[in-house]
């Protein structure tokens, strides 16, 4: 290279900097400017009529956190709900509550979704016959209380297969179950629980981000190939809401409640197919992705981060304080 071409090069290497950098950023505030207009507009109850779908909700893992309170929040909007969850007892007390409350009918199924595909059989017999219009796909587990190195899970035989049937499988299972009668229908929604950390791996959540990451990715395909035969499909990436599976963490402006985080992220169906459900874990979200790329969270100092603020979180903590 001659010194007249070096010197053009050097000379432009300013410009293509600043054009980069122009382009991150308005490609930062597109993604922000997306999320803030898809809260304003479900804010304004711009989002689907749910009980125009069909006459029955299904909810998975409906006993507590984020299921129980979909399961409500559907009743008060006017759908009867299928309550499906591993404990009897317990599936009795939210339908008691849900038809006292909402005035709305219950059945309930007892199911333990780690068991594979055997117990499908009978959850599709016990739904025959039902207009569901809405599935809320939200069954899940972790492999353990606090994070933990891959050959590090507890129990790891079993608790790998546990959640592989638990988080993956009960999404694909309940899915081929309930959509064939939406399709008959042209109308109906599927709402699958991903998670923020299905985004990008989390080391020390390895295999439950990459369970969630399956979600996210089945969310997104399955959607493309229904929505012009009038389903919609949602992809719902929370951060911390406070729920047994978060060790109950104390809730703050960042921190929802299962019932808010739940009606909140109900106003966003039919407006946005990829959401992380309420404004406060959309705005999150973004700054997480801007500031903590993928390749800073796979660092030896993006996992010390992690689990630094692991540390901090846990204070916030009841059940994991005293440990």
């Amino acid at each position: 290279m001659d010194g007249g071409a070096a010197g053009l090069l050097a000379e432009g290497l300013p410009a293509l900097g600043a054009l980069v950098a122009l382009g991150l950023l308005l490609r930062a505030a597109w993604a922000l400017g997306q999320a803030v207009w898809t809260h304003l507009l479900a804010a304004r109850g711009r989002g689907a009529e749910l009980a125009s779908f069909g006459a029955w909700a299904v909810v998975t893992g409906a006993t507590s956190g984020i299921g129980r309170a979909y399961a409500h929040e559907l009743a008060k909007r006017g759908l009867n709900v299928v309550l499906i969850s591993r404990s009897l007892q317990k599936l009795k007390q939210v339908a008691a509550e849900i038809e006292e409350q909402h005035g709305q009918s219950t059945r309930v199924i007892e199911a333990d979704f780690t068991q594979g595909s055997e117990i499908y059989d009978s959850i599709q017999t016990a739904l025959q016959g039902l207009e569901i219009g809405i599935l809320v796909n939200n069954v899940g587990m972790t492999c353990a209380a606090e994070p933990v190195n891959f050959l590090d899970i507890p129990n790891i035989e079993k608790t790998l297969s546990d959640i592989v049937n638990c988080n993956m499988l009960s999404v694909a299972k309940m899915t081929r179950i309930v959509l064939p009668q939406m399709l008959s229908r042209k109308k109906g929604v599927v709402i699958n629980l991903s998670s923020e950390a299905g985004r990008h791996p989390h080391p020390v959540a390895t295999v439950y981000s990459a369970t969630k990451r399956f979600v996210d990715f089945f969310s997104r395909g399955l959607e493309a190939e229904y929505h012009s035969q009038g389903i919609l499909v949602q992809s719902v990436l929370p951060l911390f809401v406070s729920t047994n599976m978060t060790n109950n963490i104390i809730s703050n402006r960042y921190i929802k409640t299962a019932e808010d985080f739940a009606r909140e992220a109900l106003n966003t169906v039919g407006i946005s197919s990829r959401t992380s459900g309420c404004l406060s874990h959309s705005v999150q979200s973004f700054i997480h992705e801007l500031l903590c790329p993928e390749w800073f969270r796979l660092s030896p100092l993006g996992l010390q981060c992690a689990l630094a603020l692991w540390r901090k979180l846990k204070t916030r903590m009841p059940s994991l304080k005293q440990e």
